[in-house]
């Protein structure tokens, strides 16, 4: 090979070598940039998480928080955390919280919505003056709480998330299936306004009935039909006039309620206390009275779409009475009675009226969810060898009602927390 052939060919590979050590020169920068990157990125989202947690936690300590954080040092950077209330009727509130670093930012969001009591197939403050068994063939399918002791004589079985606030008691040889999870030191009591919070919903859009002693009302597809006495005749009304944003109320009364429910309401009552004073000097005499508070469920209260054959059902009621919700003793329920409702008895219980005098009177068929201050008993059975035979009221049959997780009916009672609905990262 010549003199000018090998200049070429060392000219060549100077050429290449150069061009190789520019690549890989480059590749090793874009590299470096390229983890730089990265770590800046991982920083700013990890910030901003912690921010959203923050926010979070404010919320959960204090329902009411809405100010938020502004350029707080966190980590080598800084986040900013904003809240908006996307809905006021149902208090359903956004976290915005966005981290900072190194000239880099990211954003998490969180929605949070009010935790409702509807949520739960059981609740209960107290389990009953004496002790009340679960036991084997006691089923339930969703959430349940107490803030009693939760008894066990056998082995029922717990479908969802089992919570107490004091711990569970299990006797002999019991077997309880937790299937769901369980926790105990959980304090979650029941409120002591959440009858008032409806009727003041019922005064803000829907209806407040005042200065009755009964309230007789059957739902009836899209119309309601009431009455003040049993003798009078009904007047029927288009539900979704009578009370637009769902809300029903009678201050005072006694309500009775029956029907089918198409369309999301709450009805529910409270009491009313008044005092009153006559005579003069020692002949003076102070005399208080309340009255009403309690609900009376004349006959099935079903929906016009059956949740139970179909899960897209958009029907949904909530019952909330100041004391009790009780099953009448009357001819229409001495043969089975279906509640399909989410059940809330704010100082009371729900239970079956001359639950231990009435006729044996078959089964409560319930889909949806109990929530109440007393457990309360609804027949009485007595044991033949292995055999159970009711004396008298009700066989259980309750089956929550699935949709009630993520959502309730308008303004049923909170338990005073937030859940979240959503995280976005």
């Amino acid at each position: 090979m010549g003199g000018k052939a090998i200049l070429f060919v060392v000219l060549g590979f100077s050429v290449i070598f150069l061009i190789m050590e520019k690549t890989m020169s480059s590749t090793s920068t874009r590299t470096v940039e390229n983890m730089s990157d990265y770590y800046t990125s991982v920083n700013a989202h990890n910030i901003a998480l912690a921010g959203a947690n923050v926010g979070a936690n404010e919320v959960f300590l204090d329902p009411t928080w809405t100010s938020g954080f502004n350029n707080i040092s966190y980590s080598y950077g800084k986040y900013t955390v904003t809240v908006d209330v996307l809905n006021a009727f149902q208090n359903i509130r956004r976290i915005t919280s966005v981290g900072t670093f190194n000239g880099i930012s990211d954003t998490v969001q969180v929605t949070l919505k009010p935790s409702s009591f509807s949520k739960f197939a059981y609740y209960s403050a107290f389990e009953g003056t004496s002790t009340i068994y679960w036991v084997t063939g006691d089923t339930v399918w969703g959430p349940l709480h107490t803030q009693d002791k939760l008894t066990i004589n056998g082995d029922p079985v717990f479908y969802g998330k089992v919570t107490t606030k004091e711990k569970v008691v299990v006797t002999g040889w019991s077997n309880p299936q937790f299937n769901g999870g369980y926790q105990n030191g959980v304090d979650m009591p029941i409120p002591g306004d959440g009858a008032a919070n409806l009727q003041a919903l019922a005064d803000n859009g829907g209806v407040d009935i005042t200065g009755q002693d009964t309230v007789y009302m059957t739902f009836a597809g899209d119309s309601i039909k009431y009455k003040y006495s049993y003798a009078s005749p009904f007047t029927s009304v288009l539900a979704s006039t009578f009370a637009p944003n769902g809300a029903i109320f009678a201050s005072g009364a006694v309500l009775r309620i029956q029907g089918t429910v198409k369309g999301q309401y709450s009805i529910g009552c409270g009491q009313v206390t008044t005092t009153e004073t006559t005579g003069k000097g020692k002949k003076k005499k102070t005399i208080t009275t309340t009255k009403g508070g309690d609900i009376y469920l004349d006959g099935d209260i079903v929906y016009n779409t059956d949740p139970v054959s179909d899960p897209n059902s958009t029907d949904l009621l909530g019952i909330v009475a100041q004391n009790n919700v009780l099953i009448t003793d009357n001819a229409a329920n001495n043969s089975d009675i279906k509640i399909q409702a989410a059940v809330y008895a704010e100082t009371g219980g729900f239970g079956s009226e001359n639950y231990d005098s009435r006729p044996v009177s078959g089964t409560i068929d319930l889909t949806g969810g109990i929530t109440q201050n007393n457990r309360m008993p609804v027949g009485t059975f007595t044991t033949h060898g292995s055999k159970t035979v009711m004396v008298s009221g009700f066989l259980k049959n309750y089956k929550y009602d699935d949709r009630l997780l993520s959502g309730s009916p308008p303004g049923f009672p909170n338990t005073g927390f937030f859940e979240i609905v959503s995280w976005y990262e």
